[in-house]
């Protein structure tokens, strides 16, 4: 064989033994990239939903006003020369509070008095000269037109009488109400006069002001949507009545305590009012201690009703469109997120109450958003929800605490659960 055919021969087998080494490699690494283990569930932290029995509330800011008040004007006019009363203290209804000067007054019904004695002595006269008439008349000793004058004027006798004595009732008013009294019980306000002034009869600037303090009313407004809201949940069964036959109310203070006493809601308004949009609702609390003032602002919460299987889910758990809708991340039996869109209602505490969309046993994903997403597999462990402004495991905070899903504030509202020891206070 020529050295040509050799040199050609050796060639062709060194590229066969080069192609079946590439083979040879392209196999192991594809057995190799089969062989890859799967990757590591993701961890997250989850709150599993539980059936609660919540109490609903409301707050809504007030004014304290007193049940009953007594603005206190002179009804006549004269010198002041008393004030009978101790100011800021408990005054009893016909009690003297002030003295003016009587003199004119006494003057006054004492020629009253006379001018009724006189009016009687008329009448006794112009009556002993109708009776005589009467029997002379008879007998044609006088004439029926005397008979007729004499009677007249004893029946004028008697009007004058009438009328004298009127003005001595009058003068009499008078006199008395040279003594100023509290037409009511309760407590006197400081006095705008002080002896020596001269007051008019119904001024327009009271002395003093009388006011009864236990029990104090309390007026809050409510918007008429929040009264529509409620009336739609009671109807639709989501919300019942704790009872029909009271309407419990808590106060919280201007400095943020908590009234120790319980009022309760009386009356409700029927009518809207066309500038705020509101109703004025009117509760009676008792004070026993004066501890509340009329004109004192305060916050009123009122029970709206009971939940006895509200669904709440942590609100940072909670993402929303830009539209309002909700969604909520939920771990399904194969441990995989599957994203769930959600309705919620109101706010309670740092939760939201769900209408629909999730259900009690099913475990909802609060922490670990960055790392897992929808579809992966995912190692759930129970977990405590952050406060609104806290921080959890992933370090971020909850800038949407307390609005609403479509992102602006929601409502003035809190809520309590209750256990089987009775119900809890309201979360304020």
């Amino acid at each position: 064989m020529s050295d040509p055919a050799r040199f050609s021969l050796a060639a062709t087998g060194a590229f066969l033994s080069l192609t079946a080494a590439l083979l040879v490699t392209g196999c192991m690494r594809t057995d190799a990239a089969d062989t890859k283990p799967a990757p590591a569930p993701k961890e997250v932290g989850v709150v599993t939903l539980k059936a609660e029995r919540v109490t609903f509330s409301t707050e809504l800011s007030g004014r304290t006003v007193a049940p009953v008040v007594a603005q206190i004007r002179p009804q006549v006019g004269g010198i002041l020369q008393k004030r009978l009363f101790t100011e800021g203290s408990m005054v009893k209804a016909g009690q003297v509070l002030y003295q003016l000067d009587p003199a004119s007054f006494q003057a006054t019904y004492a020629s009253a008095q006379a001018g009724v004695r006189k009016a009687e002595s008329t009448l006794a006269t112009a009556r002993t000269v109708a009776r005589r008439n009467t029997e002379l008349v008879k007998i044609d000793a006088i004439s029926q037109q005397v008979n007729d004058q004499t009677q007249a004027a004893a029946a004028q006798a008697e009007a004058d009488v009438a009328v004298a004595r009127a003005v001595e009732q009058t003068a009499r008013i008078n006199l008395d109400r040279t003594r100023i009294v509290s037409p009511i019980s309760g407590w006197a306000e400081l006095s705008s006069v002080t002896e020596g002034a001269l007051v008019t009869a119904d001024q327009a600037t009271p002395l003093t002001t009388v006011q009864q303090l236990d029990p104090v009313f309390v007026h809050v407004t409510q918007s008429s949507s929040e009264l529509l809201r409620l009336k739609r949940e009671l109807a639709s069964g989501r919300l019942q009545r704790g009872n029909a036959n009271e309407a419990p109310i808590k106060l919280l203070l201007e400095d943020g305590s908590s009234y120790p006493h319980t009022g309760k809601l009386t009356v409700s308004g029927v009518t809207v009012d066309a500038g705020t949009g509101s109703v004025t609702l009117r509760a009676v609390v008792p004070n026993p201690d004066r501890l509340l003032m009329p004109g004192m602002y305060v916050r009123a919460v009122l029970q709206e009703g009971v939940v006895d299987d509200a669904l709440l889910v942590p609100q940072q758990a909670v993402t929303r469109t830009p539209d309002g809708s909700a969604s909520a991340l939920v771990v399904g039996e194969d441990n995989k997120l599957v994203k769930r869109a959600i309705v919620v209602g109101r706010a309670v505490g740092n939760r939201w109450q769900v209408l629909s969309g999730l259900a009690a046993g099913e475990r909802v994903m609060v922490e670990g958003s960055q790392r897992a997403r929808v579809g992966d597999s995912v190692k759930a462990s129970e977990v405590v929800p952050k406060t609104p402004g806290g921080k959890g495991r992933n370090g971020s905070g909850n800038g949407d605490a307390g609005k609403a899903p479509d992102g602006s504030p929601g409502p003035v509202a809190s809520a309590a659960p209750v256990d089987q020891a009775g119900p809890a206070k309201a979360v304020h």
